[in-house]
């Protein structure tokens, strides 16, 4: 069955009340399978001059300088141990990404059901190698931003390990938010068949608008569908312009539960709700069809 995450990320705007109430709503409102966040440790990431410079967008900032901007949308791991309860709570699963080797070992130790690897650092090997010794879940790995090469790479270093069977693989295109003509759901179609045997399965995270497009996702071979989701498109940061609203997120889970439902070939040659009609309006010869 499609899996469904909703990507909350850091549009909780550092405020774990906000965070509680979207996991709150993704999963009593929307039917989400998961709430997904995001981990940094911003000292390893950032060298000391990214922390220091002021945020490229001033408006979507939260600090006087990018360091100050990225610290005050971080949770600490005792808080996303208290929001992994929650949802526990709420009945939807619990992820993060993890941008940094600290913040895998934090979260490793909450125990989820799978980490995330964000575009970004899906070729931090060192990271990934530390999770497939110490972490048994489920690892996926968004491939936005990655040549076809880095990806054969990537699904290579995880075979070499023994954990081809806890990858999911993300078709991806990094931009915030895309456009249609760039969303290449065909990826989906080609991670399939470049990798199917190697990886658990193929997913696709999207960073577009509407709905539309997950939807075809799915019927492309996508088994995980993740977008990013918020209370109100209009708040400030990044992310809040390319992530669905309630009610969006809500459509998302259930167009694609129904689509999914809809792909099958028949099972007999006329089905049982077609027999009444059959009777009726089917033309045989020496029978005439009822209107």
């Amino acid at each position: 069955m499609v899996k469904i995450v909703a990507e909350i990320g850091c549009n909780h705007m550092g405020e774990i009340e906000i965070a509680k109430r979207m996991i709150s709503v993704a999963a009593s409102e929307c039917k989400a399978d998961v709430a997904k966040f995001q981990k940094r440790n911003n000292r390893e990431l950032l060298s000391p001059k990214q922390y220091g410079d002021p945020h490229p967008n001033p408006a979507n900032s939260y600090g006087d300088t990018y360091g100050a901007h990225r610290e005050a949308l971080e949770f600490t791991a005792e808080q996303h141990a208290e929001l992994k309860a929650f949802c526990e709570s709420v009945g939807v699963a619990y992820a993060t990404s993890v941008w940094d080797l600290t913040s895998a070992r934090e979260i490793a130790a909450l125990d989820p059901a799978l980490i995330k690897i964000p575009s970004a650092t899906n070729l931090n090997f060192e990271l990934q190698g530390w999770l497939c010794d110490h972490y048994g879940g489920e690892i996926h790995v968004s491939t936005g931003m990655t040549t076809r090469a880095e990806i054969g790479r990537i699904v290579a270093f995880y075979g070499e390990r023994g954990r081809s069977g806890d990858l999911v693989l993300y078709a991806c295109t990094s931009g915030y938010p895309v456009a249609f003509d760039e969303l290449c759901l065909r990826e989906v179609e080609r991670l399939r068949a470049d990798f199917d045997g190697r990886v658990k399965a193929i997913g696709f995270s999207g960073h577009h608008l509407g709905i539309a497009a997950d939807v075809a996702a799915l019927t492309l071979g996508a088994a995980w569908i993740e977008r990013h989701f918020t209370l109100d498109r209009t708040w400030k940061g990044t992310d809040h312009a390319a992530s669905l609203e309630p009610d969006g997120l809500r459509r998302l889970c259930r167009d694609l539960r129904n689509v999914e439902k809809a792909l099958t070939f028949k099972s007999k040659d006329v089905l049982d709700v077609e027999e009444e009609q059959r009777k009726k309006l089917k033309w045989q010869p020496g029978l005439r069809a009822v209107s």
